[in-house]
């Protein structure tokens, strides 16, 4: 089994959370474990595709009540951590996937690249190591793959 990190801005666009849908949906379908945030924006739109699809999701949530979870985390963890959770999101996963971005996003992505984390990205910030796909099945494929599975 495989966890896949997905990460994005919690004030995402409608097609970034459309994606998100669709990277977890898919994630879930391969058996993979999708690990997030577990707030808004792409981080919801990803566990309700893993929802919809019977699979599971861990939301790392940067504060202490796990009531802030988005209502589609499978297993809501609350860290305290603030954005340091970040860098739990990463250690948890085999891969990351980042669709869009702002800060946070490019974190994660840098804490991924740092540590060895493959990471695979779908419109989001163009740096050296991170692999593109143009689409939610192309998205996964490439991180399973990259994940060794």
């Amino acid at each position: 089994m495989r966890y896949i990190a997905v990460v994005g801005p919690g004030e995402a666009t409608a097609a970034e959370v459309e994606t998100a849908m669709a990277v977890g949906r898919k994630l879930a379908e391969r058996g993979a474990v999708v690990v997030c945030g577990g707030l808004d924006g792409v981080m919801a739109g990803a566990c309700r595709g893993v929802r919809e699809a019977g699979g599971t999701s861990i939301g790392l949530l940067p504060g202490v009540e796990r009531a802030a979870a988005n209502p589609w985390v499978t297993l809501a963890l609350p860290t305290g951590l603030g954005e340091l959770r970040n860098g739990l999101v990463v250690r948890a996963a085999d891969a990351m996937i980042a669709i869009g971005g702002a800060y946070g996003t490019l974190s994660e992505i840098a804490l991924a690249l740092r540590t060895g984390v493959p990471v695979v990205g779908i419109g989001t910030w163009e740096i050296a190591g991170v692999r593109a796909a143009v689409d939610a099945q192309g998205a996964v494929e490439l991180a399973l793959r990259l994940a060794g599975g």
